[in-house]
């Protein structure tokens, strides 16, 4: 007598609905960062490779991304939802039920689809999830009184408290004061738009751009689009034309001045915003990196922008090139919590004690990279975090233990900043609520942190 199949198996064998793959992807990418603790951008382009979503089209890849990253972003107002309806608390070795159910809510709190279709696509999410069917029925019940109640249960709650982890509201809010700490926060829960960077070329060039992109040129000179649709088909994108970084990020190349012919070392340079400046302004460049992946995709950035660089997969901590250079930029390894905007599971894998353990590691950097810069050169240090170890204590350091520099304090006008991102020490600061434009959805910064030394 013939076994017959569990209801599992049958649906595994069944053809998937429309929209199963994009839900599926979301919640793979979710379960990734909080129970593997794997970057969300390493995730996704992992799932590339996996069979079961290497078909999966780029607007439902675009779904994926999109359900995933505001669960993540949103995660605290969501189990403070899910919570209500899990009398008994979330279930032991219940694999990716979570993650199911969080990108579930997230699809009908967050992002207002039809209850029908999100409730049916994450029970037959968990019928074909080997690690989660057991619980379609409970996914089910949940999910049908979140879409009732959900909306209702956030109506006296400080969702920005929820949101963002007790550590880093307590460290914003001693960095700069409850009312700017909130406000860094608030905007850290909104997502960034899309900030591109053009080769070269006059101000009505950049206005045209501009306008052919749909997008707004900035004062910085950036031109910010609104994050929708594969960046790979926009015009220009092909031929050259400008690569994508956040407008922040786009101001640090600028810190070296005009380097016009000058040998200028980036170090941690992929994935190339800062080389493709550098090289674009006239530099020879040494763009140097530790990973390899990393420094494929800085060379794919290169030759489709016709640019050219030394590049060179090594350590920074360590790399001895046995010369010297006009100008280094040591952009290093940080806490990222400046770009939570863009990458929100930094608010689910970071923790406390990464501050002082990535503050040691970049002031070994910083004091190694400073080796590296002839007398009278430069020697510029930057990092996307908001914690003041990683900033301006990493310089006050630096500058007590080497008399052989100097800083060498920015005015706005010399990178195209606003006045109030420059420090009163003469470093550069910015903060994710920079830039207020209208609307929302093109306002704000990444929070960067760079200062300006010279070697006497």
């Amino acid at each position: 007598m013939s076994r017959q199949p569990a209801s599992g198996e049958r649906n595994a064998r069944d053809a998937p609905p429309p929209g199963l793959a994009a839900r599926q992807l979301a919640v793979r990418l979710v379960a990734g960062v909080l129970v593997n603790r794997q970057p969300f951008e390493q995730g996704l382009s992992e799932s590339s490779a996996r069979p079961e979503f290497a078909a999966v089209e780029p607007r439902d890849r675009a779904l994926a991304r999109a359900v995933a990253a505001t669960a993540l972003r949103r995660q605290g107002e969501l189990e403070h939802v899910l919570s209500a309806f899990l009398e008994r608390g979330m279930p032991p070795d219940s694999g990716r039920l979570p993650a199911i159910l969080l990108t579930g809510a997230a699809q009908l709190i967050c992002l207002d689809m039809p209850p029908h279709a999100v409730v049916d696509l994450a029970v037959e999410t968990t019928r074909r999830d080997r690690s989660a069917h057991r619980f379609a029925k409970l996914v089910n019940a949940v999910l049908r009184r979140v879409a009732e109640r959900g909306k209702a249960l956030l109506a006296d709650q400080d969702r920005v408290r929820l949101n963002i982890p007790g550590w880093l509201w307590h460290r914003w809010s001693m960095a700069y004061g409850p009312d700017v700490g909130r406000r860094i926060a608030e905007t850290s829960l909104r997502e960034a738009p899309l900030d591109i960077s053009l080769k070269p070329a006059g101000d009505a060039d950049a206005q045209a751009w501009a306008e052919r992109l749909g997008g707004r040129l900035l004062p910085t000179g950036s031109i910010r689009l609104d994050p929708h649709g594969r960046v790979e088909d926009l015009p220009g994108y092909a031929e050259g034309a400008w690569w994508v970084q956040d407008a922040a990020a786009a101001l640090i190349a600028r810190l070296t001045g005009d380097v016009a012919g000058q040998r200028v070392a980036d170090l941690c340079a992929a994935p190339g915003g800062k080389t493709a400046a550098l090289a674009a302004a006239g530099a020879g460049v040494t763009a140097v990196d530790v990973s390899a992946p990393r420094l494929t995709r800085l060379r794919e950035n290169l030759q489709r922008l016709h640019l050219t660089a030394d590049v060179v997969q090594a350590d920074a901590a360590s790399w001895a090139p046995g010369a010297t250079f006009d100008a280094v930029i040591l952009d290093a390894p940080c806490t990222a919590t400046g770009t939570i905007r863009r990458h929100p599971d930094i608010l689910r894998l970071k923790r406390p004690e990464d501050v002082g353990r990535l503050a040691e590691l970049q002031g070994a950097m910083l004091s190694h990279a400073a080796t590296l810069v002839r007398p009278g050169g430069l020697l510029v240090y930057g990092t996307c975090s908001l914690e003041p170890e990683e900033g301006q204590h990493q310089i006050q350091k630096f500058l007590a233990a080497h008399p052989d520099f100097a800083r060498v304090p920015l005015a706005a006008t010399e990178i195209a900043a606003a006045p109030e991102w420059i420090t009163p020490a003469g470093d550069l600061r910015t903060l994710p609520f920079h830039l207020a434009l209208e609307p929302d959805t093109l306002s704000g910064l990444d929070g960067f942190y760079a200062a300006r030394l010279r070697r006497l």
